[in-house]
């Protein structure tokens, strides 16, 4: 993959961080978005530059279409293009759902399922004209069976919505020589989740086995590979 760009949502730090990381060894290329950790984003930046790769920084709010969609013309006007796009922004939030309100309903579902769309549609129509493009959505890895906790509803219901939008583009764009997958972490450590009672740490996965998966899903020889829910989540989720 030695000429594709990549962007990388919400790379400043945990996941999104390792993700780029480990696609700076396949890429020509990574962007880095943030919204608010600039200085870690510009430190990531440094780390893929002194490996002999491209890389720039790029600001929005993912729950807005209009800045999503500026995102990626930023990093198309930077790089000439966009091939493999992680979605791997997502706010979390723990309050038990019926103390929710409106406000985090909406900050949730949007962070985690309209960002993820806005992007996409914004990338997808470069991808379809170069008739190439891997897009990797991050998920929760308890979607797949429809599993939640009392206190992370709105995530839960967004995650789930996340994985059937993955498989709705996977079928809609496999004509169009593009790949959507879907890579679900449990409880990882050195990710953004809290850490549970009775938890062992070899119960858990790392934020590099989940850049391990997502780097899988990029690859030229993952072309047969659409529609897929990876969970990454060690034996938590059993």
């Amino acid at each position: 993959m030695s000429l594709r760009i990549a962007l990388v949502t919400g790379a400043s730090r945990g996941i999104g961080r390792a993700i780029a990381l480990r696609l700076a060894e396949d890429v020509s290329g990574v962007a880095v978005h943030y919204f608010s950790r600039r200085e870690e984003a510009q430190e990531l930046a440094a780390a893929i530059r002194e490996k002999g790769k491209l890389a720039a920084v790029f600001r929005a709010d993912l729950t807005k279409k209009a800045q999503a969609a500026g995102l990626v013309k930023k990093v198309e006007e930077r790089f000439a293009r966009v091939d493999v796009l992680v979605n791997n922004v997502g706010p979390f939030l723990i309050k038990p759902w019926d103390q929710l309100e409106v406000a985090d309903w909406e900050r949730v579902l949007r962070g985690n399922l309209l960002g993820p769309y806005f992007c996409m549609k914004a990338a997808l129509p470069g991808m379809r004209k170069r008739k190439w493009g891997r897009v990797v959505n991050i998920g929760y890895s308890r979607a797949e069976h429809l599993g939640a906790f009392p206190t992370i509803a709105p995530y839960a219901v967004a995650k789930t919505g996340l994985l059937t939008l993955t498989r709705t583009a996977a079928a809609a764009e496999v004509v169009n020589g593009i790949t959507v997958n879907m890579v679900s972490p449990g409880l990882i450590r050195g990710g953004a989740l809290p850490s549970l009672k009775n938890v062992s740490e070899a119960q858990l996965g790392t934020v590099e086995d989940v850049a391990e998966a997502v780097a899988h899903c990029a690859l030229d020889a993952a072309a047969a590979v659409t529609g897929a829910n990876i969970i990454v989540a060690g034996t938590w989720k059993m």
